[in-house]
């Protein structure tokens, strides 16, 4: 574990001098903290979202507002504790007026999850909305099969990494929910494809 510990603390390194970041500087004017992600870093499940919001950018804490709490009844309801997943982003930085993330953006930060996946090793990523879900099965070789949001939620996909085959999930954001409470059963149902990797 304290071999991961270091390597994690590299990709933090990393982070925090990133310079060539169109939102450092947005970052630094702001006072605001790179979210690197938190969680096991031997996480059986590894969850990624789209980019942090205000709240997360002023504790460094992902998914610490309105969407973490739904993430956080997600996983309850899935018997999943969020202490033994990892949870990230693909873009670690707050877009301004929470924006969606743009393509140089996610190219600079997604070399920096890439590394966070090596040394993590989950045996499950579940991507939250549609940016993670596009940028993790482009990374994995599944291009042609990615569907609209809409239809892709709640798959599981086969992946192929260099310590063996993974489950790529993709899901909704948790946000999904805030905007339309009728989603959330949708949600929930989705979540319980996890179940499989508790434990």
């Amino acid at each position: 574990m304290s071999e991961k510990t270091d390597q994690m603390k590299k990709v933090e390194v990393d982070l925090i001098g990133l310079k060539k970041s169109p939102l450092y500087k947005y970052r630094t004017e702001n006072k605001y903290f790179p979210v690197i992600g938190e969680g096991c870093l031997n996480a059986k499940i590894m969850f990624v979202g789209e980019a942090p919001g205000r709240n997360e950018a002023k504790t460094g804490k992902p998914f610490c507002g309105a969407a973490g709490k739904i993430l956080n009844e997600l996983l309850a309801s899935a018997g999943i504790k969020r202490p033994d997943v990892y949870i990230t982003n693909i873009v670690k930085d707050r877009p301004q007026e929470n924006r969606d993330p743009t393509v140089e953006e996610i190219k600079i930060y997604g070399t920096l999850l890439d590394k966070q996946i090596e040394i993590i090793k989950p045996k499950a990523i579940a991507t939250l909305g549609r940016y993670a879900m596009v940028y993790v099965m482009e990374k994995f070789g599944l291009k042609s099969e990615i569907p609209p949001i809409g239809q892709a939620h709640g798959k599981a996909h086969d992946a192929k990494m260099s310590y063996g085959y993974i489950k790529i999930i993709t899901l909704y954001h948790p946000c999904a929910a805030i905007y339309n409470r009728k989603k959330l059963p949708i949600l929930t149902e989705d979540m319980q494809i996890l179940r499989k990797f508790v434990g």
